[in-house]
């Protein structure tokens, strides 16, 4: 991707969150991919149930968040090495135009959230 492309690829600040985040908050990473009629966007979500992601969309922003759950933490279970981050996480992506109103087909396999935009 050219450097110029890259610039309208960063991250919004997330300060105008709605809900309370409870532990260290993360950030996917995420590709995205531009197309003959819109974009694909695919963020690695290794362990987030599907039924727990959240994805708006307004003006050029697209903004998919969740939690990631720890299912092994329960009674009489001692954690040995945590390296894995479970808590709320956001994704912000700005785009370098409007794709508010856009089609979107969601799909979710082998941990990665794939999001096809088809602009009109």
């Amino acid at each position: 991707m050219g450097k110029s492309t890259e610039n309208f690829f960063r991250l919004v600040p997330t300060n105008r969150m709605k809900r309370p985040v409870t532990g260290a908050e993360w950030h996917p990473p995420a590709d995205v991919y531009r197309t003959a009629d819109g974009w694909i966007v695919k963020v690695e979500l290794a362990g987030v149930r599907p039924d727990e992601l959240e994805i708006t969309i307004r003006d050029s922003i697209l903004r998919i968040s969740g939690s990631r759950r720890d299912t092994m933490c329960r009674q009489n279970i001692l954690c040995h090495q945590l390296e894995i981050t479970y808590s709320r996480f956001e994704k912000t992506l700005r785009f370098p135009c409007p794709i508010e109103g856009a089609e979107i087909e969601r799909d979710y396999r082998d941990g990665l959230l794939i999001l096809n935009l088809r602009c009109g």
